[in-house]
C-alpha cells in the first residue's frame, strides 16, 4: 500500500483546517446572535452577563464534532434522492451527534468537578428541560442551511460553489444553470 506523500498530507490538512475554520465561523455567528438575544432578554430583567467565551467555545466544539462525524461518514445516505433528503438527514444525524457528544463532554466535566452522573446530564442544553427541548429544533434549523450548502457543494464541487458565491457566475455557469432549468421547467420567458 502506497503512503501518501508529505505534499498530499499538507494539502489535506490545509483543506480540513479551512473547513474547520469556516464551520466554526458560521457557528460562532449563529451562536453569537443567539447569545446576544439571550443577553438582551436577561438585561431586560436586570441581569447583566457578558459570556462571549461560551459562543466561541461552543462554535469550536460543534465544528470539531461536525468534522469528526464527517470523518466517520455520518449522515451519508439518500445520495440518489433530491437534495432536500440528504440535507434533512444530515441535519438530524448531526443534531444527534452534537447532543451525544455534548452529553459525553458534560459527563467528563462532571467527573472532574465531582458531580454525579445525573447532575452532569442535567447540564446538557443549558441545564433545564425547556432549554434542552428548545436546543434540539434550534440546532436542526442552524444545521439545515449549513448542510444544504455542503450537500450542494458535493454535487457541484466545493471549488465551483465557492467560485460562484464569491466571484459570481461566469458564462459556463449561467449556461449550466439555464440547461438545468430548461430541462426541468422549459425555456425561460425571455428565451421564448
Amino acid at each position: 500500500m502506497a503512503r501518501p506523500d508529505l505534499t498530499q498530507l499538507r494539502a489535506r490538512a490545509a483543506d480540513e483546517l479551512r473547513e474547520f475554520l469556516a464551520t466554526a465561523a458560521y457557528l460562532f455567528v449563529v451562536f453569537g446572535l443567539l447569545l446576544l438575544w439571550k443577553l438582551a432578554l436577561l438585561r431586560a430583567e436586570g441581569i447583566h452577563l457578558a459570556q462571549w467565551g461560551i459562543a466561541i467555545t461552543k462554535a469550536l466544539l460543534v465544528a470539531k464534532f461536525i468534522l469528526l462525524g464527517k470523518a466517520f461518514h455520518a449522515g451519508e445516505r439518500f445520495k440518489d434522492r433530491p437534495l432536500i433528503w440528504p440535507t434533512v438527514h444530515k441535519s438530524l444525524v448531526f443534531v444527534a451527534i452534537v447532543v451525544a457528544l455534548d452529553a459525553a463532554e458534560e459527563i467528563i466535566v462532571g467527573l472532574f468537578k465531582g458531580r454525579a452522573l445525573l447532575a452532569s446530564l442535567a447540564e446538557i442544553g443549558g441545564g433545564s428541560l425547556a432549554q434542552f427541548a428548545t436546543m434540539l429544533p434550534l440546532l436542526f434549523v442552524i444545521f439545515l442551511p449549513y448542510f444544504a450548502v455542503r450537500t450542494l457543494g458535493q454535487y457541484l464541487g466545493d471549488s465551483t460553489l465557492r467560485r460562484w458565491f464569491l466571484h459570481g457566475l461566469d458564462r459556463e455557469a449561467i449556461a449550466f444553470a439555464d440547461a438545468i432549468a430548461e430541462h426541468h421547467d422549459g425555456p425561460r420567458q425571455d428565451q421564448r
